[in-house]
């Protein structure tokens, strides 16, 4: 069976390594059913920090393809992903094209695999937030309609396929791949040390460990969305609440994405954050850095759904910077570690003084037990094995 998988962007590389490690395990035991697999990098991400690093941290090999996409917008990017995939495919022919999560290379491969006639499987499939003025709901929506088979990470995501009429035999729960990579990476992220991390990543006095105490309790902020970023009258009251109201109360250590920086530069915000004596801006960190920042943190505010996910498991308490999600089973309603607080300043407030005085312990989702991907293969091998 020949297997070929996408990635596009940071998240992608995160759900793809368990996959590449069970593929290898079981090639080697089970040399009559070999599954040959190939993997492609649509080269989504073109900052190093947030690629490549990405490859060597989670011990993924190097694509047999990279199409070097590069920035642009969805439309540049999806066709131009679909121009360059559509060779790939005349060259390989796969049996399968596996998609992974909701970038634009998700949907580009998914379209071009079922124009081509080759099957398609997308992993993280049945996520709905409902909202369709996110380019990443319209990306879930088009792939799981065009999909052979959906490999979901909860039981919401598979009550979402059954209500838009997906077959029961295309639906397959296996859990939730990011948390193989999370389990298989905590021993390692555990030895780092804070004050290291930060010296290695600080845009300002870059190698210099941190001039204020980290040892009690620190926040964990990352930002990187449209809604939060892309307008001044937004990211200004959230970068004061930032330092008026979180950094008085604790450290505050930001990861600070490109898309961020360049917005903040852009509204003259830049020096204001770059000043605040207790926040220090780090450079996009690697995957086991932010894990350990995680696993450290007292509070994490964030509009990143891959974080949302790891703090459930991890116990930090989340305030997702949005106002709906795709991943609900995050939610403290649903036992999980999140909560919704839009970028509503007043409410933001209110949830961030609640979130720091309940202690509030999240139950683990099921099948989020680190071998989600061992299930996928197994399913390949057993069931669609050619």
């Amino acid at each position: 069976m020949k297997i070929l998988s996408v990635v596009g962007a940071r998240p992608n590389f995160m759900k793809i390594a368990p996959l590449v490690e069970a593929i290898s395990k079981h090639n080697s035991i089970n040399p009559g059913k070999y599954i040959q697999h190939i993997l492609v990098h649509t080269g989504q991400h073109y900052d190093l920090r947030l690629s490549e690093n990405f490859f060597c941290d989670l011990g993924i090999p190097l694509p047999d393809f990279n199409l070097e996409i590069g920035s642009g917008t969805h439309a540049e990017q999806v066709g131009r992903t679909m121009m360059s995939f559509e060779k790939v495919l005349y060259h390989i022919r796969p049996d399968w094209v596996i998609v992974v999560g909701d970038v634009n290379a998700t949907l580009a491969c998914s379209v071009t695999a079922k124009k081509e006639n080759i099957k398609c499987c997308h992993i993280e499939a049945g996520l709905r937030s409902g909202d369709m003025n996110m380019p990443e709901e319209v990306n879930r929506l088009v792939t799981d309609r065009l999909s052979d088979l959906l490999m979901t990470p909860d039981r919401i995501s598979v009550e979402n396929l059954r209500r838009e009429g997906v077959p029961e035999e295309k639906i397959r729960f296996v859990g939730n791949i990011m948390i193989d990579t999370l389990e298989a990476n905590r021993e390692r992220a555990s030895a780092l040390n804070i004050a290291d991390i930060i010296a290695r990543n600080r845009i300002a006095n870059p190698g210099k460990e941190p001039e204020i105490d980290l040892s009690g309790s620190f926040a964990v902020v990352t930002l990187h969305r449209h809604s939060n970023v892309d307008h001044k009258e937004v990211m200004e009251p959230l970068l004061q609440f930032l330092i008026e109201e979180v950094a008085s109360v604790m450290p505050v250590i930001w990861p600070v994405h490109p898309r961020t920086m360049k917005q903040l530069t852009l509204f003259g915000l830049w020096g204001k954050a770059e000043t605040s004596p207790n926040i220090l801006l780090l450079h996009p960190v690697g995957y086991h850095d932010m894990l350990r920042l995680n696993m450290e943190a007292k509070i994490m505010l964030t509009d990143s759904g891959g974080l949302q996910e790891e703090c459930c498991i991890l116990g930090t308490p989340c305030l997702t910077l949005r106002w709906n999600t795709e991943r609900p089973v995050t939610l403290r309603e649903h036992g999980g570690a999140s909560v919704l607080v839009g970028n509503n300043i007043d409410h933001i407030r209110k949830e961030f003084r609640d979130t720091l005085a309940s202690g509030v312990i999240p139950s683990r989702p099921e099948l989020w037990d680190g071998h989600t991907a061992d299930r996928i293969v197994k399913i390949f091998a057993e069931e669609f094995f050619e």
